[in-house]
C-alpha cells in the first residue's frame, strides 16, 4: 500500500481538485475495536479508528526505557584534593609557637614474617582461652550427668528397698491372714521350714529319753499349728466363695460392650443384664446384716414376689421359708437364731438365680453344661479323690503320658507330705509367658512347659541362682532367652537377675561380650536340658528344628572363619 494517494476535493459546484495526502503509518498494531461478519458471504469487516497520532506521555525530564540507563559507563580518572597546606616556620620577624605540636618518632621496623608471627601467637592465645571455657563446660556437664546419674542410682536403690521392704510386709501379711491357695501353700512351707530346723536342733542337742520328749512335744506343735491353719483355711473359704459368688452375680448383671471405629466402649443393656442387675441387689439385700426389721420385711417380700414368677418345686420351698422368717419376726424373735434360716434363703435364692430358666444371662457362665451327654466328651477321672473334672482340672506336666490327679488332690498331697511353695516358680513361668507373648514370633514351647517343669529348670540345672552375680532370691530372677533371634525353650534360656535380663536382651554378639568359659557353661547346662526333655513327645519335633538351627549356625559360623 503506497504512503501518498491522491483525494478529489470539490472546490465549487463543478469544479474538483486533486490534492496528494501523505499516509503516517502507525508504529503500533491497530487495536481490535470489534466488527461484524456477513453470515451469507463469510467476509468479515472491522470498526475503523482514527489515524491521528496516539497522546505523548509528558516528558519528566527523566529518560525511560533506555538501554543506556541500564548500562554501566566506567572511566579511568586521576584525581587530586584541591584542599591545599602549608607549614609556616619561625624565622626572622616570625615566631610560630610550638605549644600545639606533636613529636612523632619513627618505630621498630617489623618484616612480615615477624607480623604473620604476632597474629600466630595470637590466635594461639585465643584458642588457648576458647580450650579453656570449652573444657569448663565440658567439666561442668559431667558433674551435672554425675549428680543425676547418682541421684537416679539412690532413687532406683530407695525404691528396691521399698519393694523389698514391701515385699517382706506383704509376705508378712499373707502369712499372718493368708486367704488364697498361695497364701496358705506358702504357709505350710514356713512350716516344714521350722519343723526341718526344729528336728537337726533336736538331733545334734538331744539324746535317748530326752530326744524323743523334745519330738514328741515338737509333734504336738505342729498339731496344733496345723489345726489352727486349718481353722484360717475355713474362713478363707467362706470369705472367698462370697466373693465369688457376688463375681458370678456381677458377671451376669454386665452389659454387651463393643468397641466403636472411634475407639470408644459403647454399653448396651439388654433384658437379660437388667434381670441380673435386679437379682444381685435382691442377693445383697439379703445378705446385709444388722438392718432394722422393717427393711428386712421390705427386702423378703419383693423377693417373695420375684420368685413367685415362676412356680415350680424350688419357688415354693424360698416362698414358704420367706413366711417363716416374716412370722418369726413378728413375734420378735432373736436375730442369732434366725441365721441358720436365712442361710438357708440365701442358698436356694442362689439356686434360683443359677437357673438359666430363671435367669438367661446364667447360661453362658455356668461350669456344669445343662446337656448331660456333653459330660461324657470332655470330662475326666480322677483316681484319688474319684471324681470326674474338667481337663483344665487337672495340672498335667509336659513330661506325663496320662492324666493323673486333679489340683485339689495334689495340694492335699502337697500339705501333708513335702509342702513345697510354687508360687515364686509360678510367678517366674508367668513373667517368661509374658514377656514371650510381647516377641510376637509365634513362640510356642513355652506355653508347654508346666509348673512341675520349670521348678526341675529351676532347682536341677540352674540350682535356683543367677549365672552371673549367683543371686538365690527366687522373686529377683526371670528367665529371658539365651539367643533373642530364635524363640525361648530349655535349651535356650538363662536365669539372670532383672537388670541382669535387661543388660543382657540389649546384647548383639553373645560370643564378643561373655567369655569362652562362661558361654561353655551354659551350653553344657542347655544340653542337661535338652537331654531331659528329649523324653517328652511334645518336645521332640521342636528339639529336632532346634538341633537343624544349630547346625546351621555353626556352618555359617566356620564359612565366615574360613
Amino acid at each position: 500500500m503506497p504512503d501518498v494517494i491522491t483525494v478529489r476535493v470539490e472546490t465549487g459546484s463543478d469544479s474538483f481538485q486533486e490534492v496528494v495526502v501523505k499516509v503516517e503509518r502507525p508504529t503500533y498494531n491497530k487495536p481490535f475495536l470489534g466488527g461484524f461478519r456477513n453470515v451469507s458471504t463469510g467476509v468479515e469487516f472491522h470498526n475503523a479508528g482514527s489515524q491521528t497520532k496516539p497522546k505523548k506521555r509528558p516528558d519528566k525530564g527523566i529518560e525511560l526505557f533506555s538501554r543506556g540507563t541500564q548500562t554501566a559507563v566506567e572511566k579511568n580518572i586521576r584525581q587530586q584534593t584541591r584542599n591545599t597546606t602549608s607549614t609556616q616556620m619561625t624565622k626572622t620577624g616570625l615566631f610560630v609557637s610550638n605549644m600545639t605540636d606533636k613529636l612523632i618518632t619513627p618505630g621498630k621496623y617489623f618484616t612480615a614474617e615477624e607480623y604473620h608471627k604476632r597474629r600466630v601467637e595470637a590466635v594461639i592465645v585465643i584458642q588457648k582461652y576458647f580450650r579453656r571455657w570449652h573444657a569448663a563446660n565440658l567439666v561442668q556437664n559431667l558433674k551435672v550427668q554425675r549428680r543425676l546419674r547418682l541421684a537416679r542410682e539412690a532413687q532406683e536403690e530407695l525404691q528396691k528397698k521399698w519393694e523389698k521392704e514391701e515385699k517382706l510386709r506383704r509376705e508378712y501379711e499373707k502369712k499372718l491372714n493368708p486367704k488364697t491357695r498361695e497364701d496358705f501353700e506358702l504357709l505350710y512351707h514356713e512350716l516344714q521350714l521350722w519343723m526341718q530346723e526344729e528336728t537337726e536342733r533336736i538331733n545334734r542337742t538331744l539324746t535317748g529319753a530326752k530326744r524323743k520328749a523334745a519330738l514328741y512335744t515338737l509333734l504336738e506343735e505342729e498339731t496344733e499349728l496345723i489345726a489352727c491353719i486349718g481353722m484360717h483355711k475355713l474362713s478363707a473359704n467362706l470369705e472367698n466363695q462370697q466373693k465369688a459368688i457376688l463375681h458370678f452375680l456381677g458377671k451376669c448383671a454386665q452389659p454387651r460392650r463393643w468397641k466403636a471405629f472411634d475407639g470408644k466402649i459403647t454399653e448396651m443393656d439388654t433384658q437379660n443384664s437388667l434381670r441380673g442387675k435386679e437379682l444381685l441387689e435382691i442377693y445383697r439385700s439379703i445378705n446385709a446384716k444388722d438392718i432394722p426389721k422393717d427393711e428386712r420385711i421390705s427386702v423378703l417380700l419383693t423377693l417373695k414376689w420375684t420368685v413367685k414368677e415362676h412356680e415350680c418345686k424350688l419357688t415354693q420351698e424360698i416362698v414358704a421359708l420367706i413366711d417363716r422368717e416374716i412370722d418369726l419376726i413378728s413375734r420378735e424373735v432373736k436375730e442369732c437364731n434366725l441365721e441358720g434360716l436365712r442361710k438357708r434363703i440365701c442358698t436356694l435364692f442362689l439356686q434360683y438365680i443359677k437357673t438359666p430358666e430363671f435367669n438367661p444371662q446364667v447360661a453362658g457362665l455356668i461350669k456344669v453344661p445343662q446337656d448331660p451327654l456333653t459330660l461324657y466328651k470332655n470330662f475326666y477321672f480322677c483316681h484319688s479323690c474319684e471324681k470326674y473334672l474338667a481337663p483344665t482340672e487337672f495340672p498335667i506336666p509336659a513330661s506325663s503320658h496320662t492324666i493323673g490327679r486333679c489340683r485339689s488332690c495334689y495340694q492335699l498331697d502337697n500339705e501333708a507330705r513335702k509342702r513345697e511353695a510354687y508360687f515364686k516358680y509360678r510367678l517366674i513361668l508367668e513373667n517368661l509367658r509374658k514377656s514371650e507373648a510381647d516377641y510376637q514370633d509365634d513362640s510356642k514351647i513355652v506355653f508347654l512347659v508346666q509348673l512341675p517343669d520349670m521348678q526341675y529348670l529351676i532347682e536341677k540345672i540352674w540350682n535356683c541362682q543367677s549365672a552371673l552375680s549367683a543371686c538365690s532370691d527366687l522373686y529377683e530372677l526371670v528367665m529371658v532367652r539365651w539367643d533373642k533371634r530364635h524363640e525361648w525353650s530349655p535349651w535356650n534360656t538363662i536365669l539372670l537377675t532383672k537388670e541382669e535380663a535387661d543388660a543382657h536382651l540389649k546384647l548383639c554378639n553373645l560370643q564378643k561380650t561373655y567369655e569362652a568359659p562362661f558361654i561353655y557353661k551354659i551350653e553344657q547346662k542347655h544340653i542337661r536340658a535338652k537331654n531331659y526333655f528329649a523324653r517328652i513327645p511334645a518336645m521332640s519335633s521342636f528339639l529336632h528344628r532346634s538341633n537343624n538351627q544349630s547346625n546351621a549356625n555353626s556352618y555359617q559360623k566356620h564359612s565366615s572363619l574360613k
